[in-house]
């Protein structure tokens, strides 16, 4: 009997299982989490015939090394990075064959910060709420992969793409996030709001999977006092104490007491994902749909 899994060599600085998330569970306290940059999920998933609900492998700066224990079709996207198999150099954005016992080396991410790794059948391991997602914060789904660890594999529901490279979004040297302001901006002065949409943050290297901290000008609050806890959603630049804007990603708390400033466009998220720390951040506002 064929043994559909992959065995991990190398699991890299921090490699996790991701899929679309586990959205509509806030009112549990349960993150949504899933992929980051979920075009660049989709993808890899297209490539290698999988179905876009397959879970993935998401790498952060230094990717992977997997060795599968049957053939399969790879494919790896996102943040660019040199791929090998045995040692040879193989296409990055594009399916590749796998033979069984072959090592895929995934390496460091050459821009960005996270790539994709795609394997036909995807990853199997035990659905929690209905996904097989990594969540950081709650602790739900399979732990950050470690070496020596072995993943399932489902089985192949369709062939490969045949294309030599899929385009693929350039991850950004300038972080642009279209912003609109609210719920909470009249918790700030005037001039508090006009900075946060004029002057020019940087992406902070205390960023990760939760949410995306700047560095730069801070925000003065016009009223003092705390806010009740009240929802979180997906995107929602939050202001702690620290005056310092924070873009809430997948693995965000459910509820927070710090007051939101706005809420970022779902469309600018996934270059988020992407966004090295030291890179400009200019919120932009823009009108409510």
């Amino acid at each position: 009997m064929t043994d559909r899994a992959l065995s991990v060599v190398r699991a890299g600085a921090l490699t996790t299982v991701q899929d679309r998330g586990r959205p509509g569970h806030a009112h549990l306290g349960v993150p949504r989490s899933g992929a980051l940059d979920a075009p660049a999920a989709a993808l890899v998933n297209r490539l290698v015939g999988n179905p876009p609900e397959a879970a993935v492998l998401e790498t952060t700066l230094d990717g992977c090394a997997l060795r599968p224990r049957s053939t399969v079709a790879v494919a790896v996207g996102g943040a660019p990075c040199p791929v090998t198999v045995d040692g040879r150099p193989v296409a990055w954005g594009a399916p590749v064959r796998v033979p069984a016992g072959a090592v895929l080396e995934v390496g460091a991410a050459t821009c960005g910060i996270r790539s994709y790794v795609g394997v036909s059948g995807g990853v199997a391991v035990e659905p929690v709420l209905g996904s097989r997602s990594t969540d950081l914060l709650s602790g739900l789904g399979p732990p950050p992969l470690t070496d020596d660890s072995v993943l399932p594999l489902g089985p192949v529901t369709g062939p490969h793409a045949r294309v030599d490279a899929a385009p693929q979004p350039r991850p950004p040297t300038e972080l642009v996030l279209r912003v609109t302001l609210g719920p909470r901006d009249d918790w700030f002065t005037p001039q508090a709001v006009g900075a946060f949409t004029s002057r020019v943050y940087r992406v902070s290297s205390a960023s990760n999977r939760i949410g995306l901290r700047t560095e730069g000008p801070t925000l003065q609050r016009a009223r003092p006092g705390e806010l009740p806890s009240e929802g979180m959603v997906l995107g929602a630049v939050q202001v702690p104490p620290d005056g310092r804007p924070v873009v809430f990603l997948a693995d965000h708390p459910t509820t927070g007491g710090y007051p939101v400033i706005g809420v970022v466009r779902a469309a600018d998220l996934p270059s988020a994902a992407q966004a090295r720390p030291g890179i400009p951040v200019r919120f932009v506002a823009v009108r409510r749909r």
